[in-house]
């Protein structure tokens, strides 16, 4: 991703929440991707900003274009500098939660993007990088 072509949305409030989304539903119509996929792409972002709030208060999106193997496409990275998850694999099962939600937004994330991909360490943060390719 070319750092001239990427948007980054502070996450601190519901509002950074709402942008994060509408941004990406933008850049995706901007990218050519259908109205189903913009949308797909929009909650994607969405229950990863959630999850940036709800468990680090803080973070940021990064949203920009990606071309892979012949492929476009978008690529959305949630960071956060908060206290990690403990067991990754738990945290990507259905249902999960430890803060009394649904337990759907990692799982959910994942099955909205083509390529999903998390990275935590206890008491330093998490990335989860999400890519979605168009057609």
């Amino acid at each position: 991703m070319a750092a001239s072509t990427e948007t980054r949305i502070a996450i601190e409030s519901e509002a950074d929440l709402v942008r994060a989304r509408q941004r990406g539903r933008e850049l995706a119509g901007e990218m050519g991707f259908s109205p189903t996929d913009a949308t797909l792409i929009a909650t994607a972002i969405s229950e990863v900003a959630r999850n940036i709030l709800t468990y680090a208060g803080a973070g940021e999106i990064v949203l920009g274009p990606i071309s892979e193997n012949g492929q476009e496409g978008m690529v959305m990275i949630a960071l956060d500098t908060g206290p990690g998850i403990q067991d990754i694999d738990e945290a990507l099962q259905e249902g999960f939660s430890t803060s009394g939600g649904l337990g759907i937004g990692l799982p959910g994330a994942r099955r909205l993007v083509d390529e999903f991909a998390l990275l935590s360490e206890a008491g330093k943060g998490t990335q989860v990088t999400m890519k979605k390719w168009r057609g």
